[in-house]
């Protein structure tokens, strides 16, 4: 008997925000990010582009550096309790994020998920930032990859929890679309404020 859960990584299991903003705050490129998100938002450049021009300005930074700011986000109260909690009752666990690897890889490791999906910086055999990346996790993908895990497992009972828009296609390939502390336009099956409330909830559906 399996069960699959999807899980958006930032504002979801961790405190991050966006690892884009974040390391463009970092290292001083936010206005020129800015500017990128923009042409994006407005149709103008697809994700890809968008991904790798992000990516430009950081050119010449180092894995190293990628990885402190990674190894410096927390996880939302009640994270790991809830991972235990699903996998004692049968889930698999995936994590699908548009942010980078680096952190979305750190997390998995850490509480042995299944699965992981995320965006990859590329880096030189120096560890140096080359401004190339592989987009694995578009902002419209995120359904695909939840559907072709479904194939993949039958699961007797999917569900999803994540915070903004980029999760709404997730939402709808799940049986359980869960929103939490959800951006404005945003809505699941449930609209919560705690990870512990993602507990209770699939606590009651597996009664």
């Amino acid at each position: 008997m399996v069960r699959l859960i999807s899980f958006d990584l930032e504002g979801t299991l961790v405190k991050s925000v966006s690892g884009w903003v974040e390391l463009h705050k970092r290292f001083g490129t936010w206005e020129k990010g800015m500017k990128y998100a923009e042409l994006f938002f407005s149709g103008k450049i697809g994700y890809v582009e968008w991904a790798e021009l992000d990516a430009s300005l950081w050119r010449g930074h180092t894995r190293d550096e990628i990885l402190e700011w990674a190894n410096s986000v927390e996880y939302m109260d009640g994270a790991e309790e809830l991972v235990e909690f699903l996998k004692q009752n049968g889930f698999k666990i995936s994590i699908l994020s548009s942010g980078l690897m680096c952190l979305a890889g750190r997390v998995a490791r850490e509480l042995s998920v299944d699965y992981v999906f995320a965006n990859e910086l590329i880096f030189d055999e120096n560890g140096v930032i080359t401004g190339k990346v592989n987009p694995v996790v578009d902002f419209k993908s995120k359904g695909a990859i939840l559907r072709e895990l479904k194939e993949e497992l039958r699961p007797e009972l999917t569900v999803a929890v994540g915070d903004g828009y980029n999760d709404v296609s997730m939402f709808r390939e799940a049986d359980v679309a869960i929103a939490i502390k959800p951006h404005d336009g945003v809505e699941g099956d449930h609209n919560v404020e705690s990870l512990r409330e993602v507990g209770e909830i699939i606590a009651g559906l597996l009664k």
